[in-house]
């Protein structure tokens, strides 16, 4: 199974939407040029900053078929499928394949806690209803109440045949590091899942990063990569350290507003969060334009 794609920076590209909480065709198809012309490697649809959470499964495939129109096999897409239910993850799974999607991203479920045998029967009904495809798995311990184990991941890794790897946004990178190093014998591919610790991920074996900075800032996220990868390790720490002041004052958004915030500050017109969440404030909003204006980012 053909996995070199599984690299780079791939950003969990939002839904853009109109007043009336329909997806905005225009901007949807204009930020996947902006993003590819940035230099991502790929794109992730319905991931968190995607706001799957908000959306029915049509309105999912009415996007993700935009997006695979608009990128036109420029870079690959990955499927983000983070439903509760195992039936409707296998659901958006197969459906994000028939549409076009090279990988599908698994994220553990929210809200209800599953034991470890819970959780891998979760992860490999979803997987072998896809097998054509590498499948990823997203730990998000922040958003869902708990970590994937190092033993659960290694045990999947070691037999699910499409488990190619995982995005890990722990934060920890130790955690990232045990996932890379115990199951690095089967080519494991770990992506980092905080912007701000792309070039330390890179550092300790991770392939790339899915970052939702690359939605507003795609070229200085990009460079973070290129330059490491290249061997500039002095300047892919430089654009490192360019991008965490204007990711951290995201935290004092509501998740995931301040994603749709920078977007629209830097020209993008990708609209409002879905209700109930809103714009940030207006004090808020100006403590994100000031970071951009800082990093030489907005005028």
């Amino acid at each position: 199974m053909d996995t070199d794609f599984i690299k780079g920076i791939i950003p969990p590209i939002v839904t853009p939407i109109t007043e009336d909480e329909k997806i905005d065709e225009k901007a949807l198809r204009d930020l996947v040029d902006f993003v590819i012309e940035g230099g991502c490697s790929g794109i992730l649809a319905f991931g968190s900053n995607g706001e799957f959470y908000m959306t029915e499964e049509d309105e999912m495939q009415q996007g993700l078929e935009i997006m695979v129109d608009q990128v036109a096999g420029r870079v690959p897409i990955y499927m983000g499928v983070g439903s509760i239910r195992t039936s409707k993850c296998i659901r958006i799974a197969q459906m994000g394949v028939r549409c076009g999607a090279r990988s599908i991203s698994i994220l553990q479920p929210m809200f209800i806690k599953p034991t470890d045998d819970e959780l891998k029967d979760h992860i490999r009904a979803i997987a072998s209803s896809v097998p054509e495809v590498p499948v990823l798995l997203y730990n998000n311990p922040g958003r869902t109440g708990y970590s994937m184990s190092q033993d659960m991941v290694e045990e999947l890794a070691h037999s699910v045949p499409n488990l190619v790897g995982m995005k890990d946004s722990s934060g920890d990178l130790t955690q990232t590091m045990e996932f890379i190093r115990r199951n690095a014998d089967v080519g494991f591919k770990v992506m980092c899942g905080k912007d701000t610790l792309i070039y330390s991920g890179l550092g300790v074996g991770a392939v790339g990063a899915v970052c939702s900075t690359a939605n507003y800032l795609p070229r200085l996220v990009c460079s973070i990569y290129e330059k490491y990868v290249t061997g500039d390790l002095k300047g892919s720490l430089e654009a490192q350290l360019a991008l965490n002041p204007i990711r951290l004052m995201t935290d004092k958004s509501s998740f995931p507003v301040a994603t749709k915030d920078y977007a629209n500050l830097v020209g993008n017109n990708v609209g409002k969060p879905f209700l109930p969440n809103k714009p940030s404030s207006p004090a808020q909003m100006e403590r994100l334009r000031q970071e951009l204006i800082k990093g030489g980012f907005l005028s």
